[in-house]
């Protein structure tokens, strides 16, 4: 299942490193992306939290003990607890698929909310531990 997605770009964000951006504006549930995953093993869970990739990471399958690396652009949307976009994980195809909550202008950054869910106001882990390491 391949996907063009000709209106997303990646540039530098003030939210932090590189962030994705859309070219054309997004109404509320219209779909930005969906991006398929590399699933890592239940067993290399905790080998990834020792690695560059540990800020790229999603947990995956019904149980949250596997990981996925995020193809495409999904790796890459930043985070905000105020996200105009939000991921819903898709363990039987293997993707992420990423829809617009709300209006997102043309040139504006599409953010989620690292939780999972756009209301959830937890601390994330460069919040509370240490700095984010995005290049």
């Amino acid at each position: 299942m391949a996907q063009r997605v000709p209106f997303l770009y990646i540039t530098q964000s003030d939210l932090g490193g590189r962030g994705v951006f859309t070219g054309e504006p997004l109404d509320e549930g219209d779909l930005i992306e969906i991006s398929p995953v590399i699933v890592l093993p239940e067993a290399e869970l905790s080998i990834i939290h020792n690695t560059f990739l540990h800020d790229y990471y999603f947990l995956w399958g019904e149980a949250q003990k596997q990981c996925a690396i995020a193809l495409g652009y999904g790796s890459l949307y930043n985070h905000s607890y105020e996200p105009n976009a939000r991921y819903l994980l898709d363990y039987e195809h293997g993707t992420i698929d990423f829809y617009c909550i709300k209006k997102i202008e043309a040139g504006e950054e599409i953010t989620v909310n690292y939780n999972g869910e756009p209301d959830v106001k937890t601390p994330v882990w460069f919040d509370k531990d240490e700095p984010r390491k995005k290049p």
